[in-house]
Formats: C-alpha cells, structure tokens, sequence
C-alpha cells in the first residue's frame, strides 16, 4: 500500500511538470516569433561587415594604384589590344588594369603566370584567367568566382573566366571599342581607364578628390551581366564591359545597364577616388555632379556629393 501511494504521487508530480500540446504550440509560435524579428537584425549586420570589407577592398586597390604610378609615373592602361604578340588594332581584346596591378596587391605568382603578350584565350593563360582574386570580389557580389565566356551569336563556350567585381572608369560617356585605330593609339575618354592608356596623376586636372578610378558592378548572372579582372576577351558578349564602366546613369537605377556601375548595398556604390579614399555614392545623386566625377580634365566644379 505504501509503494502505491508513492508510486500515485510520483504519477502526479510527473503530470504537472509536463506541458499539453497547447502550451508546446505557443512556445514555438513566441520562438517563431522571436525569430522573425531577429532574422532582418542578422540580416543587417552581416550585410554591414561585407559592406565594411567591400570598402577595405576598395582602399586597397587605391593604394595599389598609388604604388604603380610611383613605380611607372602614369596608372595601367584600361587594357592593351593584343593578339598573338601583335597589338589588336580593334582593341576589342588584351589584358585589363587589374591584371597588371596584381604585384601591388601581393599576387606577383599569379601576374608572372600571365602572357601579356599573347591573349587571354591562349592556351598558355588558361590557368591565370581561371583565377578568382579575393580583393577583385565584393563580398556581397553573388556573381560565380568563374564563369564561362561564350562566343557572340553562337553561344560557343570559349573560355572560364575569373568573376570579379570591381571595374575602372572609362569616363561619363559610353563605353566605345574605337575601331579603326591605327596600333599603338590610345582610344581616349574622359576618363581614367581606356584602350592603351597612360594616365599620369598631374593630368587629373580637376583634382585626384574629384575623380573616381574604380567602382563597383552589379553582376546578374541570369542576364548575362558578369565581370571579370582579367580584360577583354574578343568574340564574347559586351567584351568591354567586363572590366570597365561609365557614369550613363546614376547608380542602382531601374533601367540598369550591363555599362553601368551599381552595387548590392542599399542606396547606391561604392568608389575609390583619385586620392585614394573611398566614397559612398547615392543613388539619388544628381546626375551631372556624377558625371563630373568620372571625368579627369572637364573642369567641371562638383561640390559636395
């Protein structure tokens, strides 16, 4: 009788510390809940640091500039026309900015794996292109680290290519292939980066915290809008649009074109300037004070922006 009426207590002390079905219910609706309200503040917060190291990036590729022109008086050229060790009179193919900046951003392995002489769809430089550099990728970029390049009109598969983020400035106009050149000719913009190129620092005449050099590119993989720091591939799809871009229209802008510099951060891009720091650009920015900024020797007077 003793051991039935402990047993009969034990039974009931085990029922009132359980929960019903209801009370379980309500718990994992207020845990839900909780979820729900803390998912966007996480959300927010990992968006914040890869927007923090997009624009550590950005500082590192303005100090690697810095450092090539003391080393060679003037910034890469945008890319140079080459194929087969002879200059591309077109100049719709060659080596970008990016590639040769590799040494000042502790990547010299993989620039003396690059033939500058040759194209980058040379056997030889199938290994360098393939590579994907971390500096040249934003991390919120959802891009591929590579991607393949296909031949205009047919679709051909010609090559994987390093995804990257980041392109130069060509200037405030649209981007031009400047056909017909005779070799060796620079096809000039008012911008920094362009087909042979030798832009010296003295030449930013409207002031080096007036200038943009590089920004960012917002990648749609579905659209075919991919970028690489490679340089420009001839036969593909908008060659030159991979590794530079213009000021057409203001940043994030609903008719974003493939040219155009855009970001994944809300409100805008994100720029390095001439001096070397890095600028957040709204969308909302007026649409000449932007153009002014792309450009090197327009005289322009911007302001604050």
């Amino acid at each position: 009788m003793f051991f039935n009426k402990q047993k009969s207590r034990l039974i009931r002390r085990s029922a009132r510390q359980a929960f019903t079905l209801i009370e379980l219910l309500v718990v994992i609706a207020i845990i839900a809940a909780l979820i729900a309200l803390l998912l966007p503040a996480v959300q927010q917060a990992r968006e914040a640091a890869r927007r923090t190291q997009c624009k550590s990036q950005l500082r590192q590729i303005g100090l690697a500039l810095h450092n090539y022109h003391d080393n060679f008086q003037a910034i890469p050229p945008g890319w140079v026309g080459v194929t087969s060790n002879q200059v591309d009179v077109q100049g719709v193919n060659g080596w970008s900015w990016a590639a040769r900046l590799l040494p000042q951003l502790d990547q010299s392995p993989l620039f003396n794996a690059i033939n500058f002489g040759q194209s980058i769809l040379a056997p030889g430089n199938a290994a360098p292109r393939s590579n994907s550099v971390a500096v040249y990728r934003c991390p919120s970029d959802i891009g591929p680290r590579v991607w393949t390049i296909t031949s205009a009109g047919t679709q051909t598969p010609l090559a994987e290519i390093a995804g990257a983020t980041y392109s130069g400035v060509f200037g405030s106009d649209e981007i031009d292939f400047c056909n017909g050149l005779a070799p060796g000719l620079p096809c000039r913009s008012d911008g920094l980066f362009y087909l042979n190129s030798f832009v010296r620092f003295v030449d930013v005449t409207d002031g080096l915290s007036n200038t943009l050099m590089v920004g960012e590119r917002l990648s749609r993989p579905g659209a075919g809008w991919l970028y690489t720091w490679t340089g420009v591939v001839s036969g593909g799809e908008n060659p030159i649009v991979r590794i530079l871009g213009d000021t057409d229209i203001t940043p994030n802008r609903d008719l974003i074109h493939i040219d155009e510099f855009a970001s994944y951060h809300v409100g805008g891009a994100q720029f390095v300037l001439g001096d070397g720091s890095v600028r957040f650009i709204s969308n909302s920015i007026d649409l000449r004070i932007y153009q002014g900024l792309a450009s090197r020797a327009s005289g322009e007077i911007i302001g604050e922006f």
